[in-house]
């Protein structure tokens, strides 16, 4: 298994060398088509090349004309089966954190929820790979307050960091009438605002811890963004008569998610290489919306 794994991570980590000489040829395939388009000549400096790249232009199609990525077979093969989650905690949870996991549980489908104890994140992130998890979760506290949220997708990554702000679990919602029951069902998705190509990244990293729902599901799960602040909801829907006579009810719990860390590479991999970082200090952060508008 360990041989295994690490042969899948040599090729992986070959895949992602391609890239730039991937990216290098497919721009002298575009500017040799625009010219082609355009009725201009060839660049000079492409000349060479231009009975192989025309070649290779003509046998081209929808698929293959677009250069693939690591980002891409990082999900390739997401969709031919549903997510299988782990959800851990930080060590010592406190009773707060235990509660607040154990509604999550509810809420992310075909999850399954595991006490830390003296586990260290090496030894979790290799038996969930042995058994074929595809994605760990661990929710971290700051003085028995929810406050960090990390999402490990298996068996390469990534990973995302998230902070955990306003969280209100399921027993803490005010209105306890308005609360509806908790539904076991797949949920529609509901992701508003992640417009950048940041923002749709952050969206498919989201939308793959959740499998296909059914069209008839009536529980709902909402991911909108505002101003880089990800709110969560979690709702119920009734029907009672016409198609105008809906109730909504709210399920709990619901909390704000602020994306700060994007890492190609699993968690325990501290050498791995980041994709993204919030840099909050710089002149123009406070200027720019990364995740959407």
């Amino acid at each position: 298994m360990l041989r295994r794994n690490t042969r899948l991570r040599r090729e992986y980590l070959y895949r992602k060398s391609l890239e730039g000489k991937e990216r290098e040829y497919y721009e002298k395939k575009r500017k040799i088509r625009e010219a082609l388009e355009e009725g201009k000549p060839i660049p000079t400096e492409l000349r060479n090349e231009e009975a192989a790249l025309r070649q290779e232009i003509d046998l081209e199609d929808e698929y293959t004309a677009v250069p693939r990525t690591h980002i891409d077979d990082e999900y390739a093969n997401a969709s031919e089966k549903d997510p299988k989650i782990l959800l851990t905690t930080s060590r010592n949870p406190s009773a707060p954190l235990t509660q607040f996991v154990k509604e999550l549980k509810f809420v992310f489908p075909n999850s399954t929820r595991m006490n830390r104890g003296g586990q260290v994140i090496s030894e979790i992130i290799e038996s969930c790979r042995a058994r074929e998890f595809t994605d760990v979760i661990l929710v971290h506290e700051h003085r028995g307050e929810p406050d960090g949220l990390i999402v490990c997708h298996l068996p390469f990554g990534p990973t995302a960091y998230f902070g955990l702000l306003n969280v209100v679990t399921r027993h803490d919602i005010k209105d306890k009438k308005a609360i509806g029951t908790m539904s076991e069902a797949y949920p529609h998705l509901i992701l508003d605002k992640f417009s950048t190509k940041l923002g749709q990244r952050t969206a498919n990293i989201l939308k793959h811890l959740f499998p296909v729902p059914k069209p008839d599901s009536k529980r709902i799960i909402t991911f909108a963004n505002r101003t880089d602040y990800i709110s969560f909801r979690h709702h119920v829907y009734e029907k009672h008569g016409g198609p105008k006579s809906i109730e909504l009810k709210e399920v709990g719990p619901r909390f704000e998610l602020r994306l700060y860390q994007i890492k190609l590479g699993t968690v325990d991999q501290s050498e791995a290489q980041n994709e993204w970082v919030m840099r909050p200090y710089v002149n123009t952060a406070k200027k720019r919306n990364v995740l959407g508008d």
